[in-house]
Order: structure tokens, then sequence, then C-alpha cells
């Protein structure tokens, strides 16, 4: 079995994948003046381009973990979220709050999909 990575750096790459699954890095903003609504989108927007150069999209998730700063935002998170993901191709999901990595980070997303 191969692994392919996908935007390596240093410390992480944004994806590694194998021939069937594709595992993102915990996504985050990077423009963190926005609101936990806006961050998620931009997280979501990140998502879309990881999986779409892993060859695979959002239908195709089957496992995400969603990290918030302050459980307070679980709503406005969710909001992008619905908009975002496909009615009938809803993965497994899981959401807690969490001290992260950047102190004005609000949100952070890492998935798992098929190729």
């Amino acid at each position: 079995m191969q692994i392919e990575r996908i935007g390596v750096g240093p410390r992480m790459s944004k994806a590694a994948c194998t021939d069937s699954l594709v595992f993102t890095c915990g996504e985050v903003a990077t423009d963190k003046t926005k609101d936990a609504f806006g961050q998620t989108q931009e997280i979501l927007d990140a998502l879309d381009a990881s999986l779409r150069q892993a060859g695979t999209h959002k239908e195709r998730i089957l496992s995400a973990t969603v990290w918030l700063a302050d459980i307070k935002d679980f709503a406005e998170m969710n909001r992008a979220w619905d908009a975002w993901v496909p009615q009938g191709h809803t993965p497994a999901r899981a959401t807690v709050e969490a001290k992260l990595v950047s102190a004005t980070a609000k949100v952070e997303i890492a998935v798992i999909a098929l190729r």
C-alpha cells in the first residue's frame, strides 16, 4: 500500500492518503478575525480543496472531528456546517470543546474520507 502526502511541511502534511482513504490535518482559519461561522466557512473551503487535490469530495467523508475553543460557538459552527454538508451524506462526527493552538482560533476540523 502506497502513502501519498499532500502539502508536505516540516511538521505535518495537509493530507495523507492511501489507495482508499484520505486523512486531513486539523484545519484552522487563516483569518482569525472572523467569528465562528466565518472561520468554519473558511475551514470547509480548505477541506474541499484538500479533498479535491486527493481525488475525492465531501460526499465521501466518513468521519469528522470538530474542536471548538468555546462550546458556545456550537450553533454558529453548525450553521456553516449544515449549509456545507450534503444531506444524505452526513459523516459520523464528534464535536468537543478544546484549547486550540492559536488563542484567536475558534474552530478546527479534520476529516477522514474515502478516495
